[in-house]
């Protein structure tokens, strides 16, 4: 039986108190979809929650019901281009139009924002949810395969694993030169998808110390780079690098410049003790995925991407070697 919509649902923003109840309602949601016999236990050490939130709290809404947090949704903003999620509702509201709730005001985010193109990770095996995001003009386009690869871990000194001259780790730059590089990072991403810019992404990986950005470089110009994160409390989780973005420059030397970053990733993970590297790849990025499946990455789990825009829109096509999921 359908439950009924609650009429007395309030939408407002998320506020740095309601993180904890916020965390458990994305643990409980997805644990209980995907029939965990404990779902407060989905994602283990690994966190969303706070360090998004973090990025920019006036991107996150939540839904209210006499006085109890019941749901939120985090928008996310990629310069020209944005996504949405986790978006979770507590089990007890769902089938009450919760969701679309969330949604109204996050799609006004991104109007604000001025996003020129929208997109979302979702179950490929829902109806429903391919149903909800389709009413706010999302469509389903390519699958987005989850990736991993296991590594043998060499720990040693961190400044020693980026003494390749070729490989810097924006963490390590000085302080002057970080503003040159988060330029050339735009400048890379922009020869991809016009005005695609991941500055915040790198910035909170600095700030929350929750990772590292790994720069490539062919002799002084930037050829790539891996925003990554690793360990417990992050997007990771314990024992795992997680490259939440990664863009390799377009040209005629694209795919050896991918070759490159992912060895400069596998070692920064041997650094950090990581036995694990984790990487979500649009399957339009056929070159990409077709790569890191010879290097020996493996499919551990897979989505679909729904995008607004026409069906060539957006940057997930041949020839992109792009890393990301939009979870």
């Amino acid at each position: 039986m359908t439950a009924s919509p609650a009429p007395d649902i309030a939408i407002r923003p998320l506020v740095e108190s309601d993180l904890p109840a916020a965390d458990q309602i994305v643990r409980l949601a997805f644990g209980t979809f995907i029939g965990m016999p404990d779902p407060q236990t989905f994602m283990g050490d690994v966190e969303f929650v706070h360090s998004r939130w973090r990025v920019d709290p006036g991107a996150v809404v939540a839904a209210e019901h006499a006085g109890r947090l019941i749901g939120s949704n985090f928008a996310t903003n990629w310069g020209s281009f944005g996504f949405f999620g986790p978006l979770t509702v507590h089990p007890e509201y769902w089938e009450r139009k919760v969701a679309q709730r969330l949604l109204a005001p996050t799609m006004e985010i991104f109007r604000e924002w001025g996003s020129q193109h929208l997109g979302l990770y979702t179950f490929a095996h829902s109806p429903k949810h391919m149903a909800l995001y389709q009413k706010f003009g999302f469509w389903p386009r390519d699958l987005v395969a989850i990736l991993a690869r296991e590594v043998q871990p060499t720990p040693r000194d961190f400044a020693a694993s980026s003494a390749d001259s070729d490989v810097a780790y924006f963490s390590l730059v000085a302080p002057v030169r970080r503003t040159e590089l988060l330029a050339e990072c735009r400048q890379l991403t922009s020869a991809i998808f016009d005005g695609l810019d991941v500055e915040r992404e790198i910035r909170s990986v600095a700030s929350q110390k929750l990772g590292e950005t790994i720069l490539v470089f062919d002799n002084s110009r930037l050829a790539a780079f891996a925003v990554c994160h690793t360990g417990a409390g992050t997007e990771a989780g314990s024992g795992v690098c997680y490259v939440k973005f990664a863009a390799v420059r377009p040209g005629a030397k694209a795919s050896d410049d991918f070759a490159r970053l992912l060895d400069a990733v596998e070692d920064f993970a041997r650094a950090r003790s990581a036995s694990k590297v984790t990487a979500g790849v649009n399957l339009a990025r056929r070159e990409a995925f077709q790569y890191m499946f010879s290097r020996g990455y493996r499919t551990s789990m897979q989505g679909v991407a729904m995008e607004t825009g026409s069906a060539d829109s957006g940057y997930n096509r041949a020839g992109v070697y792009i890393l990301d999921d939009w979870r």
